[in-house]
């Protein structure tokens, strides 16, 4: 059996989502998503990620791309580029995270949309629930993205572990200074809380 779907096993996922008779997508270990109705701006901008997504995985990137959007205004663009930067953060919707706010000068997206390739990772889940943009649209499922590879199961399994129970133990280590950071943080009359 290959390791990548076909075009033609892609297709009849795609259709199997559009035929759907309740016109929900299935999401694993979660409630299924219901289908959104994009504007003919949101589809070009979608397919903007996707064409960014297509030039990676055709050149030096994994298959993915993201644009970071306000007000009909793109801020910034990325495909994956993690290995083309050795940075096993540097997926396409982090890297255009930093970029939008390098040029809004701002650590947060307010008011901006996300247009992926695909459904977001964990990783970049979080990245997008910090930064705070407005919506994010996305193209592929993440049930696509595990059939050509990129299978996030395990992930959202392991979160819900206690740390020592990870495939990668995580271990708290009680340390007397620790709360001397957050009285300083606390402290600190010039912070930016985010």
């Amino acid at each position: 059996m290959p390791l990548f779907p076909t075009a033609e096993q892609l297709a009849i996922i795609r259709l199997a989502l559009i035929q759907d008779p309740i016109n929900k997508l299935p999401s694993k270990g979660g409630a299924p998503m219901t289908a959104f109705k994009p504007s003919l701006q949101d589809l070009a901008f979608l397919d903007r990620a996707l064409a960014l997504a297509k030039s990676s995985a055709q050149n030096d990137g994994g298959p993915f791309g993201a644009l970071v959007v306000q007000d009909g205004h793109v801020l910034a663009e990325s495909n994956n580029r993690v290995t083309a930067h050795h940075d096993p953060t540097a997926h396409a919707e982090v890297e255009a995270i930093r970029a939008a706010c390098r040029s809004l000068g701002h650590h947060q997206l307010h008011g901006c949309t996300l247009y992926s390739s695909c459904e977001p990772c964990p990783m970049c889940l979080g990245a997008i629930y910090w930064a705070r943009p407005e919506r994010v649209l996305f193209a592929s499922t993440r049930q696509e993205a595990a059939a050509a590879g990129f299978d996030d199961a395990m992930i959202y399994e392991e979160l819900d572990l206690p740390g020592e129970q990870r495939g990668i133990p995580c271990h708290w280590v009680n340390r007397p200074q620790q709360s001397g950071v957050w009285e300083a943080w606390q402290l600190n009359r010039n912070r930016h809380s985010y």
